[in-house]
């Protein structure tokens, strides 16, 4: 099984709660009261979202988190590269000698394209996609074959 890890899942929780809100600038434990997460969870991952450039942090009374961007234009891709790093299924898909099975091996390369698929597919979502209502929610097609994956 494929799966992310726990806090890339409370990333997207928590960055939907701020498309959401539209610009607004929410402090950490408003989005932990939000979201039922722990404030020490939900601070260490909206350090690691804004290191990383998705959301902006703000000081002082007023001051919270927003995103750095709209929500249409912040992909599903972008959140996982934020909290998990480049998007590989294998060590081999990532980069050339990290496998010791590579010289006898012969699979990187198809490894490496069923990477592509699922990074496209998630590159095809975005943070508005994740917020909209259900009853709005548009089915994404995947190029090959049409199959429908939302």
């Amino acid at each position: 099984m494929l799966r992310i890890s726990k806090l890339t899942d409370y990333a997207t929780v928590l960055l939907t709660k701020l498309a959401v809100r539209k610009g607004a600038c929410i402090s950490a434990t408003q989005l932990a009261d939000a979201t039922n997460l722990e404030v020490p969870t939900v601070s260490k991952v909206l350090k690691t979202l804004a290191k990383s450039g998705v959301i902006n942090s703000v000081r002082g009374v007023n001051g919270g988190y927003r995103l750095s961007r709209s929500p249409e234009s912040i992909s599903v891709a972008d959140v996982v590269r934020a909290m998990e790093g480049p998007i590989a299924l294998t060590e081999c898909a990532l980069e050339r000698g990290l496998c010791s099975h590579e010289p006898t091996c012969h699979l990187r390369g198809n490894w490496q394209r069923i990477g592509q698929a699922v990074e496209l597919a998630l590159d095809a979502l975005s943070l508005a996609d994740l917020a909209a209502p259900e009853s709005h929610r548009i089915a994404i097609r995947t190029v090959a074959g049409g199959r429908s994956v939302a």
